[in-house]
């Protein structure tokens, strides 16, 4: 039996969008998951003919796995897992074949480079065995419940 949860308990998202199929660790400034390029795992309803998955689905998988990071911590603080966090934006996101390949399994790591109260910023890799597919660094924001509010307020107003 994993010492994680599964990473559903730690994101804000139901399927289709839960990208993560496992946890397979956390620490202090890391996390590692894993995804199936598979139709049969979490990543299969958005396959290609040929059974890829495009290359921008990268960033997701990235920030999926901060999340998991995060909520990690959250619930090792008594805090409860999931809190909805934001993509500010990736750089230099790199998925050199502009595919991730069919029949893959992803492991997706991510590594804290800073962090403040709010903002944090990792630097990422998705690696299949030996090679590495994609790799960039992700920058998050953690609003607040009441900026949460408000921005939910004027979208629904629009």
């Amino acid at each position: 039996m994993s010492r994680y949860l599964s990473p559903g308990d730690y994101l804000p998202h139901d399927a289709p969008m839960l990208l993560l199929d496992e946890v397979i660790s956390v620490s202090e400034d890391t996390a590692i998951c894993r995804a199936a390029v598979a139709r049969d795992g979490a990543l299969g309803p958005f396959l290609d003919p040929q059974g890829n998955i495009p290359g921008w689905f990268a960033l997701e998988l990235m920030a999926q796995t901060v999340g998991v990071w995060s909520g990690w911590h959250r619930h090792q603080q008594g805090q409860d897992c999931i809190s909805l966090g934001m993509v500010l934006g990736a750089r230099e996101l790199v998925c050199a074949a502009g595919i991730l390949p069919a029949g893959l399994t992803l492991d997706i790591t991510v590594t804290l480079l800073m962090q403040d109260a709010r903002f944090g910023s990792f630097e990422c890799a998705i690696a299949a065995g030996e090679e590495t597919l994609a790799t960039g660094r992700v920058n998050t924001f953690q609003p607040t419940s009441e900026e949460l509010h408000s921005l939910f307020q004027q979208g629904a107003s629009a």
